[in-house]
């Protein structure tokens, strides 16, 4: 159950750009907790009063504040991706067997708006004959990124900006990562012919990874030395299938506890052989340093840390209140991939 919430600049509302959202999904037919049984009872089961049935959240402020490229994990362990098989993929809650078809002008200007409300799948999109720049991740601008392929893991939002060259058809692609199947929409001219795409593509897409670590926020923070850093580590494995951060799951877990106006970096360690896209609510942070490595990156609320791999962020306490930071592979979060950010008054 999700839809889009567009909130729109004044400048935003003056451009002369036609605005189309689309929001991606994974579908099944499944009992939701069937499937999450069968994942966790593998290789031994999960306890009871674990995930999402046990879950208690009184008191936190779930409503949100307000990379890709493919290479090798590190030595020569193998990379878990995909922990479902779904019976569909989705843009704008349909498959490419009947697409949304969305009228476009002729050497017009698009604005794509794309959500990734997956459970469980990241995608890498494709624009295919169409070049487009990347302005905006998660709500948040940035220094203008040119190509026609961009990741996006489950959680995040991309703003891609397309100038249309000519007339015709154009599809726009989402193919799950690792995998040949895809979903998708078509932008389309007046009186072009529309032609069938397949939902399974020649071949697999790698996995999505940090290739668009170049991206730099156009707003950044303002430069000032961090006055608490907490590190986490994000642990877990497929068998037995169970996610936690340090060690813990929910249920036992340590919150990281803040005082209002400090500036606050999170260090996120990912030991397990998953990619992590782990969210945090009520706040924007900004990447600060992948495996130790300084840089000035986007300002968003959701960011990647691949296996084996560190990714540090940043960003002011300045939203009171009890705030999740989970791993929003929802499967991950509902086995335990979660802790929460603690300002002092709420501890």
């Amino acid at each position: 159950m999700a839809a889009p919430l567009i909130v729109r600049t004044k400048e935003d509302m003056a451009a002369d750009v036609q605005e189309v959202t689309v929001l991606l999904h994974d579908f099944t037919f499944r009992n939701p907790a069937d499937l999450l049984a069968g994942l966790t009872k593998r290789d031994g089961s999960m306890p009871h009063d674990m995930g999402m049935p046990g879950m208690d959240m009184s008191g936190m402020n779930m409503s949100s504040g307000h990379d890709m490229s493919m290479g090798s994990t590190p030595g020569s362990m193998q990379m878990d991706l995909n922990d479902v098989d779904y019976d569909a993929y989705l843009a704008n809650d349909r498959t490419l067997e009947d697409p949304e078809v969305v009228t476009v002008e002729r050497k017009g200007k698009v604005r794509l708006r794309l959500i990734n409300g997956a459970t469980s799948t990241g995608f890498n999109l494709d624009l295919g004959r169409l070049v487009g720049q990347l302005i905006a991740v998660d709500g948040n601008p940035v220094k203008a990124v040119t190509g026609n392929q961009f990741g996006v893991t489950m959680g995040q939002r991309l703003d891609i900006l397309i100038e249309l060259p000519e007339s015709g058809a154009f599809p726009v692609l989402a193919q799950r990562e690792g995998d040949a199947v895809r979903a998708g929409i078509i932008l389309a001219t007046l009186g072009s012919k529309v032609q069938k795409v397949s939902s399974t593509a020649s071949a697999k897409s790698a996995a999505l990874n940090l290739a668009l670590r170049m991206l730099q926020a156009i707003e950044p923070l303002a430069s000032r030395a961090p006055d608490i850093t907490h590190k986490i580590t994000l642990t877990g494995s497929m068998r037995p299938y169970m996610w936690s951060i340090n060690g813990l799951t929910w249920e036992n877990h340590l919150p990281l506890k803040v005082s209002e106006g400090q500036r606050v970096v999170v260090e996120m360690v990912n030991q397990t052989m998953m990619a992590h896209p782990m969210h945090l609510h009520g706040h924007h942070f900004q990447v600060i340093g992948i495996d130790g490595r300084p840089m000035n990156g986007a300002v968003r609320d959701t960011v990647l840390v691949p296996p084996m791999m560190a990714v540090s962020v940043a960003f002011d306490a300045k939203n009171p209140g009890r705030w999740p930071l989970h791993c929003h592979n929802l499967l991950h979060m509902a086995t335990g991939m979660m802790t929460e950010v603690v300002y002092d008054q709420y501890a």
